[in-house]
C-alpha cells in the first residue's frame, strides 16, 4: 500500500506539539504522527505524519499557517519494506570492544568482541548513529579504570543499547527509560534476543519520572543519549541519582554544545572525566564530585 508523507518545520517545541496534535484530528487522519527536535542545533522542530491516503493540501497550508510553522511539505514514498532494507543495508558497528550488529550478521561476529544484536525498528538507536557509537566507545574507555557499577540506568533508551552494553560487560542490572512506549517494546524485545532480560528492567516515562529511577539507591553509571537541550534540563535529576563518585555518559551532543553542557553539569557538582569526539559529535563522561 503507498504511504504519503507530510513534513513541517516549526518554531519551537510549544508549537510543534500543538501541530502535531492537530494533525492527529485531520480527515484522513495519519496512521501516524511524529514530533522531534532537529539535531543541528536551530532550535527547529520538524512536524511529520504519514498517511495511507493523499492528505489534504488546504487542510495542511491551515494548520502550518495557524502555528507560525513552514509549509507542509507532501511526498509519496515508494512501496517498499523498509525494516527489511536497512536489515540489508546496515553492516555492523564496532566501537571499542563492542559491535553492533543484526540477526543477519551473527555469524560474522568475533568471539572476542561483546556482540550487541540490535535489530532495525521504529526506535532510536541502532548503534549506526555517531552518538550511539560515541557512548560506546565512552563505555569502553571508563570500563578499564571503574569498579563494576551497582546500579546503571539508561535515560532515554531508543533501543536499549546503553543499557544492555553495560549488563552484557559487567553482569550487573540495569534500568532503561524512554517516553516512547515503541522505545520501550523495542528495548525490552532487544533485551530478550541477547538474552538480557533478566537484567534489564525497561520503562515508559520522560526522564527520571518512574519509580525504577526515582527510587532506591543512587545510580553508579547513568547513560543520557538525548540532546543538549534535554541533557540541561535533566542535570537537577542526574546530580540527585548519581551516586558520590558516579558517572554519567552523556552524548547526543554536537561539538559546538559541548562547553556549554559541561558548564551546566559542573554547577550540578559534576567534572569531566573524558571526551569522545565522533562525526560532529561529543560524548561526555562525568564524575559526580
Amino acid at each position: 500500500m503507498p504511504t504519503w508523507t507530510a513534513l513541517a518545520v516549526a518554531p519551537e517545541r510549544a508549537a510543534a506539539e500543538a501541530l502535531g496534535a492537530a494533525l492527529e484530528a485531520l480527515s484522513p487522519a495519519p496512521t501516524g504522527v511524529g514530533v522531534f527536535e532537529i539535531e543541528d542545533g536551530s532550535g527547529l522542530w520538524e512536524v511529520g505524519g504519514y498517511f495511507q491516503a493523499p492528505p489534504d493540501g488546504l487542510a495542511l497550508d491551515l494548520l502550518s499557517a495557524a502555528w507560525g510553522a513552514r509549509p507542509f511539505v507532501v511526498s509519496k514514498l515508494p512501496e517498499r519494506d523498509w525494516v527489511a532494507a536497512v536489515r540489508r543495508e546496515l553492516s555492523p558497528v564496532r566501537a571499542g570492544r563492542f559491535v553492533v550488529y543484526g540477526e543477519h550478521d551473527a555469524d560474522r561476529i568475533s568471539p572476542h568482541l561483546i556482540g550487541l544484536r540490535i535489530e532495525a525498528a521504529m526506535a532510536f538507536g541502532t548503534g549506526h548513529h555517531a552518538t550511539t557509537q560515541g557512548c560506546l566507545i565512552a563505555l569502553d574507555r571508563l570500563s578499564r579504570r571503574m569498579t563494576p557499577p551497582r546500579r546503571v540506568a539508561d535515560v532515554g533508551c531508543g533501543t536499549g543499547v546503553l543499557a544492555m552494553a553495560a549488563a552484557k560487560l559487567w553482569r550487573r542490572p540495569a534500568t532503561a527509560s524512554d517516553i516512547d512506549p515503541v522505545a520501550t517494546a523495542t528495548a525490552r524485545a532487544n533485551a530478550r534476543a541477547n538474552r538480557m532480560g533478566p537484567l534489564v528492567r525497561v520503562a515508559c516515562a520522560p526522564g527520571f519520572r518512574t519509580p525504577a529511577l526515582r527510587e532506591g539507591p543512587p545510580f553508579d553509571l547513568i547513560f543520557a543519549n538525548i540532546l543538549a537541550r534535554p541533557l540541561a534540563r535533566l542535570a537537577p535529576d542526574m546530580a540527585r541519582r548519581a551516586a558520590p563518585g558516579g558517572r554519567v555518559i552523556l552524548s547526543g551532543i554536537l561539538d559546538r554544545q559541548a562547553p556549554a553542557t559541561e558548564a551546566v553539569y559542573r554547577a550540578w557538582g559534576f567534572r569531566l572525566e573524558d571526551r569522545v569526539r565522533l562525526a560532529g559529535w561529543t560524548a561526555l563522561t562525568l564524575r559526580r564530585t
